[in-house]
């Protein structure tokens, strides 16, 4: 439980239907702030993007944010994942839009996921339902990424059964649910700092001993140098500012984002 609460503080420190109107970005990319609910009613805010040059259906993708929320940064990987084809929701796991700006209060509202991972599996399946709801997705292909906190998140939710033909962690936490067999539907990718001082290595081990005698078909990518958080531009700054042992890395960050492409295109 330590190693996950550090890692997701590491997280915060490295990044600190009604329907609105559209916003229309770059290459025809449309972008919705979106609410919905999850099975207990709870209101959620998302953001739904996607390019509209694309005609039909295409898969989409839920992006799983940080522990402080749906923020700016889940956005931006969103619309790149829109660049890409897909459509993308960006969910809201607080509910309302929260979001935290210090880590009392990051804390306060990640941890009872990582009580309750049943938690989060219901926040993914809630955009997961909204996101299906549009006539631009391809409902039978869906897949989720998440970061830092997000990462955990998405690996919960696949090994606890989600209907998700796969999931993508940037270095997130690896102390999560454990998988058995049968339970894990699609693929898992793991985004990996091989320098990451927030996810010891018997978490590593133990992670890659419960998906192996599951039976789960997975990857496990290692990136030399690379600490936790480093897919952000702002953690180098962050590290510094709050003395932690995290950094920006770009060969890391471009790299672990070619290597999610190639895994989409093959579950999806």
């Amino acid at each position: 439980m330590y190693q996950l609460i550090a890692s997701a503080a590491v997280c915060l420190m490295a990044l600190i239907s009604s329907l609105p109107s559209t916003a229309q970005t770059s290459k025809g990319i449309a972008g919705k702030e979106v609410t919905y609910t999850d099975t207990k009613g709870t209101v959620l805010k998302g953001y739904i993007v996607w390019d509209g040059s694309i005609q039909g259906k295409r898969p989409a993708i839920v992006v799983v944010p940080e522990w402080w929320g749906n923020n700016e940064y889940a956005r931006k990987r969103a619309r790149m994942l829109a660049e890409l084809g897909y459509i993308a929701i960006a969910a809201d796991m607080y509910g309302d839009g929260k979001t935290a700006d210090n880590p009392d209060n990051a804390k306060e509202y990640a941890m009872p996921f990582y009580k309750n991972p049943a938690l989060g599996q219901e926040r993914i399946e809630a955009a997961m339902k909204k996101i299906a709801g549009y006539k631009e997705t391809d409902k039978d292909r869906i897949a989720a990424i998440g970061y830092c906190f997000g990462g955990s998140m998405v690996l919960n939710a696949a090994k606890m059964g989600s209907n998700l033909k796969g999931v993508v962690s940037f270095h997130g936490g690896l102390a999560t649910a454990p998988a058995s067999k049968g339970s894990v539907k699609g693929s898992i990718l793991v985004c990996h700092g091989a320098a990451d001082k927030f996810v010891p290595e018997e978490d590593v081990n133990s992670f890659r001993k419960n998906l192996d005698e599951a039976g789960v078909t997975y990857r496990f990518l290692t990136y030399p140098d690379a600490t936790h958080a480093f897919t952000n531009p702002d953690a180098t700054a962050t590290g510094k500012k709050f003395g932690m042992p995290i950094s920006y890395n770009k060969q890391a960050d471009e790299q672990s984002w070619n290597d999610m492409k190639a895994f989409l295109k093959s579950v999806l």
